[in-house]
């Protein structure tokens, strides 16, 4: 949970509050670890496709600088 409350930026007590305050109210997976790898490969995804955005961003801004010269 520390490592997890570490990358959203929060404190780990306010993030086991939260996690306590959805389990109660039944909104939260008991085990969730078929939830937390989805979460994890969309992150994976999400992390590749923003670099490859980064890369055609430069290579327009490129392309941008020879066009006006």
């Amino acid at each position: 949970m520390a490592e997890v409350a570490e990358c959203l930026g929060i404190n780990e007590t306010t993030l086991a509050s939260w996690v306590s305050c959805a389990r109660r109210a039944g909104t939260a997976p008991a085990g969730g670890s078929d939830e937390l790898e989805r979460l994890r490969r969309e992150n994976a995804q999400l992390k590749r496709d923003s670099k490859e955005l980064v890369m055609e961003r430069d290579v327009l801004r490129r392309c941008m600088v020879l066009w006006v010269k």
